[in-house]
C-alpha cells in the first residue's frame, strides 16, 4: 500500500505577521490609545475638582485662621487651629435665625415643588389629549426663562397684590413656579415609563385613577421625584435676588445674612470665611447625602 505524503504549506503574509505578534494583533496599541485618553480625562477632571473645591476649601480653612495669620501668610495652614470664630457665629442669635428663614422657605419650596410637580406631570406623561404636547414645550420654553427677568412684576404682584411680602410663602412660591419646568421635565420620563398593564390592572382591581396615582405611580417614580426635590431645596437655599427684595430684617435668609455679615465685620475676614463655611454646610450635606439618588434620577430620565 503506497501513502502519498504531500507537502506542507507555510502561511505567509499577515497571517504570520499575526502570529509572530504572539496572538496579541493590535490590541496593545489599542489599549495603549485609550489608557492615554484616560489619564487626560482624569487630568481635567482634577483640574475641575481643584477649581471647584479650592475656594471652599480655602474657606474652611480659614475660618480656624485669625486675621493676624490670614495677613501674615494668606496661602497657609492653620497654626494653630482656632475654633474662636466658628464658635462666634455659632453662638449668636442672627445666624440661628437666618438658618430657621433658610430652612423653612427650602422645605416650603420643595414639598410645593414636587407635588405639583407631580401632578402636572402626570397627565403630561399618561393621558393623550389635544395639544398635550405644545402644553409640554411651554414648560420646557420655561426653562429659558430666568427669574430676573421677571424680577419687578414679581415684587409687585407678591408685596401688593398678595400682600406676602416680607414672608415665607413670598418667597417660597415664586421659587417654586420657576424651578416647576425642570421638574416637569425630569418627571415625565419617569411616568410615561410605567407600564399601562400596571394601571389597567389596578383599575380592573377596583382602583381609582387618584388611588393609581398615590398607590402605584408615587413609589415607582420616587428617584425622579427626590431628585428633582434635591434640586428644589439646594436652589432655594442658595437663591439671593428674590429673597433680598421681599425679605428684610429678621426675615432675611443665610445668603443675605452672609452679605450682611460680611458688610458689619468686613475687617474680620476669617469671621466672614466661617460665617460662610457655615452657611454653606446644610445644603452640602444634603446634596451629598442624596448625590446616588440624583445621579439615578436624571439617569432615568434620560433613558425615558
Amino acid at each position: 500500500m503506497t501513502t502519498t505524503t504531500r507537502p506542507t504549506t507555510v502561511p505567509t503574509g499577515p497571517a504570520t505577521d499575526h502570529a509572530d505578534d504572539g496572538g496579541k494583533g493590535r490590541k496593545p496599541r489599542q489599549g495603549s490609545g485609550r489608557g492615554e485618553g484616560g489619564v487626560l480625562v482624569y487630568l481635567v477632571a482634577l483640574v475641575v475638582v481643584g477649581l471647584t473645591l479650592g475656594p471652599v476649601l480655602y474657606a474652611v480653612l480659614g475660618g480656624f485662621r485669625s486675621n493676624a495669620q490670614l495677613a501674615a501668610d494668606p496661602a497657609g495652614l492653620p497654626d494653630p487651629w482656632l475654633l474662636d470664630n466658628y464658635r462666634r457665629v455659632l453662638t449668636g442669635a442672627s445666624f440661628w435665625t437666618y438658618a430657621v428663614n433658610s430652612i423653612a422657605i427650602a422645605v416650603i419650596t420643595t414639598v410645593v415643588t414636587v407635588v405639583f410637580g407631580l401632578m402636572a406631570a402626570y397627565p403630561l406623561a399618561r393621558y393623550p389629549f389635544r395639544f398635550r404636547e405644545q402644553l409640554y414645550m411651554v414648560f420646557v420654553v420655561g426653562l429659558l426663562f430666568p427669574a430676573t427677568v421677571a424680577i419687578i412684576p414679581l415684587f409687585i404682584l407678591i408685596t401688593r397684590d398678595l400682600s406676602l411680602g416680607n414672608t415665607w410663602w413670598g418667597v417660597a412660591l415664586p421659587q417654586a413656579a420657576f424651578a416647576l419646568p425642570m421638574t416637569i421635565v425630569i418627571l415625565r420620563p419617569f411616568l410615561m415609563a410605567i407600564p399601562r398593564e400596571l394601571e389597567e390592572a389596578a383599575i380592573i382591581d377596583g382602583a381609582s385613577r387618584l388611588q393609581f396615582f398615590w398607590r402605584v405611580l408615587l413609589p415607582l417614580s420616587a428617584p425622579g421625584a427626590i431628585t428633582v426635590g434635591v434640586l428644589a431645596f439646594v436652589g432655594s437655599w442658595n437663591a439671593y435676588l428674590l429673597p433680598l427684595l421681599l425679605l428684610r430684617g429678621e426675615m432675611k435668609t443665610l445668603p443675605l445674612g452672609v452679605a450682611d455679615f460680611s458688610t458689619q465685620y468686613s475687617s474680620d475676614t476669617a469671621g466672614v470665611f466661617a460665617f460662610t463655611t457655615l452657611a454653606m454646610i446644610p445644603a452640602l450635606l444634603f446634596f451629598l447625602a442624596l448625590q446616588k439618588r440624583i445621579v439615578s434620577g436624571l439617569q432615568g430620565a434620560v433613558k425615558g
